[in-house]
C-alpha cells in the first residue's frame, strides 16, 4: 500500500507541476475560440444592444399619421369628440337660429360673452366654429380612409373562394370525428367512398347557401390522402357593415351640403293677411352660407281662417277643458301670376308642401287690430298686433310702437328738446276671456273669446329705434321714455273691449280696439339634401341591422382515407361571434352521417 502511496504522491506532485506549466502557457498563447467566429471578432460588453431604429422621415410620419386617423378606434373617438362638441349649441344661443337671444345674452352678460365669442372659442357659431369644422372633417376622413380598404378587401373576398382546409381540423369550433371502417373495402373503394361523402356533404352545404370549394391532397410519407370540402358564408354581414358606414358619410355629406344650401323662414300671417316666397317678406330667415335667393320657387300664401277646436263643457273630461283638439288654418295657395289658386289645410305635423318645401303651422295666437289717432284725429297707426301668449288660456302679451305723428291740442307736431319726434309706446296684456283671480290681477280662463278684453300701459319718449340697434318688435325699451299709465305710477291702465275708443293720457289722442282676429306662425323649410340624408340614414341603419344577424363563419368536413378505414371530420370557424357555430356544425354532421 505505501509504494501505492508514495507512487500517487510523486504522480500527485508531477501532476501539480503539469498544471502550473500549463496554466503558465495558457496565459501566453492565444486564446482560441471554437465558436465558429473569426480570430478577429471581438464580444461585446455583454449590456443590452441599443435599438437603432431607421427615420421615418417626413413621407414615414405621413403614413403613420394615415394609418391612425384611418382606425376604428380613432374614428369612434371623433365620433364620440363630435358629439360632446355639439353640446355647447345648446347651452348657449346661436346666431344662426337665435340672432335676438344672442343680442340678450350680451346684453345681459357683456364681459362674459366677449370671452365666449372671441376667436377660437366661437361659443354662439358652433356648428361654423373651426374647431367643430375641424373634427367634422378629420371623422368625414376617417371614415372615408377605413371604407375605401376594407370594400378592396371584401371585393377580392367575394370573388375569391373558401380558404384552404386547415391541417388540424380538431384545433376548430365543434370539432368531431367519425371513423368508417371496412375489412374488405379496396384502396379504389374507400376512395371512391371518400368522393361520395365529401359531395353529399358539400351538396348539404351549398343548399344552406354556402360558397363550397372541394380541396384534396395525395398520400406524403406519413400522411394519408384526403378530400375535403371548405366552405363559408356571411359575407353579407361585411357587406351591411360596410353599408352602415358608406350611410354614415352620406349623412355626413348631405348634412354639410344641406346646411350650406339650406333656408328655413318664418312668417306671422293675420287671418285675411298674404305673404309671397320672397326673402324680404319673411319676418325672421335662417339660410345656409350657400343659398341663393334666386333658387326659391315663387308662389303666395293667404290665411283665411284658422278654426281651433276646444275641449267644452259636455266633455267627459272635465281637467281637460279648454284644451286644444285640432288647429286647422285655412288658406288659399296662390301661383306666381295669381291666375290659380287653390284652397288648402295645414294642421300641425301635417304640413301643407309646395314645390317640394313644406309649410308648418308651429305657433298661434289673438293680433289685436288697434286704431291710434293724434288730436286732430289723423291715424298714426292701424295695425293689427301679434300678441304672444303667456300661458295655456293665451294670456296674451304685446307691444305697440308709434314713431311719428303725435301732435299737441293746436296739431303741432311733439318734438323733444333736440328737437326730435316724441314717439309713443305701449305695452299690455290681452285676455281672451278677462276673469280676476283672488289678487285682483286680470287673468284669462279660457282660450277662446269669451269675453276679451286689451289692457295697456302707455309710455312717451324715446323708443330707440333710430339708434341703429336691431330691435325685437315684440318688446319695448323703456329707458328713455316716462311712463304714463301703470300700476308702477298708480294710474289705471287703459282698458278697452272690442269697440272701445278711449282717450290716451296727456291729450295725446284716442285709441281704438276695432276687432281681435287671430293669427298663425307658418315655418318654410327647403333643404335639397334633406331627401338625401333620409336614404343614407335608413341604409346605415337597415346595414347594421343586417350586420348583427348575419353571422360570418366557415365549416369543413374533411375525409381522410386511412389504411383501417376513412375518417370522416367536420369542423367550423366564426368570423365574430357566432354562440351557434358548434349547433350548427353538430347538425351537419348529423345530418351528414344519417345520409351517408
Amino acid at each position: 500500500m505505501e509504494p501505492a502511496d508514495a507512487a500517487g504522491e510523486a504522480g500527485g506532485g508531477q501532476a501539480a507541476v503539469a498544471s502550473e506549466t500549463a496554466a503558465d502557457s495558457a496565459k501566453q498563447a492565444p486564446k482560441r475560440r471554437f465558436s465558429g467566429r473569426p480570430d478577429d471578432y471581438e464580444d461585446g460588453s455583454g449590456g443590452a444592444s441599443p435599438i437603432n431604429q431607421p427615420e421615418l422621415g417626413i413621407k414615414g410620419w405621413f403614413r403613420w399619421f394615415w394609418r391612425q386617423l384611418t382606425s376604428m378606434r380613432v374614428a369612434l373617438v371623433l365620433l364620440l369628440l363630435l358629439a360632446v362638441a355639439a353640446i355647447p349649441g345648446s347651452l348657449v344661443p346661436q346666431r344662426g337660429a337665435d340672432p335676438n337671444g344672442v343680442l340678450q345674452y350680451e346684453a345681459d352678460h357683456p364681459k362674459l360673452f366677449k370671452v365666449l365669442d372671441a376667436f377660437p372659442i366661437q361659443a354662439f357659431d358652433v356648428y361654423s366654429s373651426v374647431w367643430f369644422s375641424a373634427i367634422y372633417l378629420l371623422l368625414f376622413i376617417s371614415l372615408i380612409g377605413c371604407i375605401l380598404p376594407r370594400i378592396g378587401a371584401h371585393w377580392r373576398a367575394w370573388r375569391g373562394t373558401p380558404p384552404k382546409t386547415p391541417a388540424r381540423l380538431n384545433r376548430m369550433a365543434g370539432f368531431s370525428e367519425t371513423v368508417v371502417t371496412n375489412a374488405d373495402a379496396s384502396d379504389a373503394e374507400k376512395r371512391e367512398f371518400a368522393e361520395q361523402a365529401i359531395e353529399l356533404a358539400s351538396g348539404m352545404l351549398k343548399k344552406q347557401r354556402y360558397r363550397v370549394e372541394r380541396q384534396g391532397g395525395e398520400a406524403v410519407g406519413k400522411r394519408p390522402a384526403w378530400i375535403s370540402v371548405s366552405a363559408e358564408r356571411g359575407y353579407l354581414r361585411e357587406t351591411g357593415n360596410l353599408i352602415f358606414h358608406t350611410g354614415l358619410v352620406g349623412v355626413l355629406v348631405s348634412v354639410a351640403i344641406g346646411g350650406a344650401l339650406t333656408f328655413n323662414g318664418q312668417k306671422v300671417l293675420v287671418e285675411g293677411e298674404t305673404m309671397v316666397n320672397q326673402l324680404i317678406d319673411y319676418d325672421t330667415v335662417n339660410s345656409g352660407n350657400s343659398f341663393n335667393d334666386d333658387s326659391l320657387e315663387p308662389f303666395g300664401l293667404r290665411l283665411d281662417d284658422l278654426e281651433i277646436d276646444y275641449i267644452e263643457l259636455d266633455d267627459p273630461n272635465v281637467n281637460a277643458i279648454g284644451q286644444v283638439k285640432e288647429y286647422r288654418a285655412k288658406t288659399t295657395l296662390i301661383s306666381p301670376d295669381g291666375s290659380d289658386e287653390s284652397e288648402e289645410v295645414i294642421r300641425v305635423n301635417h304640413p301643407l308642401r309646395v314645390h317640394g318645401s313644406p309649410i308648418y303651422l308651429i305657433a298661434n295666437g289673438y293680433a289685436p287690430t288697434i286704431v291710434i289717432r293724434n288730436t286732430v284725429g289723423e291715424i298714426v297707426y292701424q295695425e293689427s298686433m301679434p300678441f304672444i301668449p303667456q300661458d295655456t288660456n293665451l294670456t296674451s302679451l304685446g307691444v305697440v310702437k308709434v314713431m311719428h305723428g303725435l301732435t299737441d291740442a293746436d296739431g303741432k307736431a311733439l318734438t323733444d328738446e333736440d328737437g326730435k319726434s316724441i314717439q309713443l309706446g305701449l305695452r299690455g296684456f290681452f285676455y281672451p276671456t278677462q276673469t280676476e283671480n283672488s289678487s285682483g290681477a286680470f287673468t284669462s280662463n279660457y282660450p277662446d273669446l269669451m269675453n276679451p278684453v286689451l289692457t295697456l300701459d302707455a309710455f312717451v319718449g324715446d323708443l330707440g329705434v333710430d339708434d341703429g340697434i336691431p330691435q325685437s318688435v315684440y318688446s319695448l325699451d323703456t329707458t328713455n321714455m316716462e311712463q304714463l299709465t301703470g300700476r308702477a305710477i298708480d294710474v289705471p291702465s287703459l282698458r278697452l273691449t272690442p269697440g272701445d275708443t278711449v282717450e290716451l293720457p296727456n291729450d295725446l289722442g284716442t285709441i281704438e280696439l276695432t276687432a281681435t282676429p287671430r293669427y298663425a306662425s307658418f315655418d318654410v323649410m327647403r333643404n335639397p339634401a334633406q331627401i338625401w340624408i333620409l336614404i343614407f340614414a335608413v341604409a346605415a341603419l337597415g346595414g347594421l341591422i343586417w350586420s348583427l344577424f348575419v353571422p360570418r363563419r366557415r365549416v369543413w368536413v374533411k375525409a381522410i382515407i386511412g389504411d383501417d378505414g376513412i375518417t370522416l371530420q367536420y369542423a367550423g370557424l366564426a368570423r365574430g361571434d357566432d354562440p351557434s357555430l358548434d349547433r350548427a356544425v353538430g347538425e351537419l354532421r348529423e345530418q351528414h352521417r344519417e345520409a351517408l
